[in-house]
């Protein structure tokens, strides 16, 4: 990190909102307000999952990332999930498909979805926005489901709910 300052950036608005609870009592709660985002499980015929490494300023360092972005106004989630994929990996989806809906937190308004792209095949390179660094990696289904579910992605949920989907997790127990 270079600096800080308070204040947005403008990708998110925080407010506070007051709600009178069922007990009667009335309370403050801040909420973040932002368009709806998809994250995307995306898998190919021969047996690799694709992810992005990009900066992340929440964590402060470069993750392996499910590609994913912001819905724009009016766009379906699953044309959302193309460009983000095409866009982030250069990788196009044979078949797209919402596997889960859900709130980014319980002090947010925004929607959080995940798609689970089959038939995935690259078809050119990334083309990150002037601000963004972006490195597309395919890794083998075992070391990708396991790097999705240790955590050390922003998106874990949304990847669980992929890989749930997708019949790549099975039960030990």
């Amino acid at each position: 990190m270079t600096s800080e300052r308070p204040g947005l950036a403008g990708y998110l608005k925080a407010g506070c909102r007051t709600y009178l609870q069922p007990d009667g009592r009335e309370s403050d709660w801040d909420v973040l307000d932002g368009a709806p985002a998809v994250a995307v499980v995306a898998l190919t015929d021969d047996g690799h999952g694709v992810l992005v490494r990009q900066f992340r300023p929440g964590p402060g360092r470069v993750l392996a990332e499910l590609p994913g972005g912001l819905v724009d106004a009016g766009e379906a989630v699953e044309h959302a999930a193309a460009r983000e994929l095409l866009e982030e990996t250069g990788y196009e989806a044979g078949s797209l498909e919402i596997v889960m809906r859900t709130y980014q937190a319980a002090y947010a308004t925004q929607l959080r979805y995940a798609v689970l792209a089959r038939g995935c095949r690259r078809v050119g390179g990334p083309r990150p926005d002037p601000e963004e660094f972006l490195e597309p990696v395919a890794l083998p289904l075992p070391a990708y489901v396991a790097h999705i579910l240790g955590g050390e992605l922003t998106d874990a949920g949304l990847g669980l709910a992929g890989l749930v989907a997708a019949g790549l997790l099975h039960r030990t127990v």
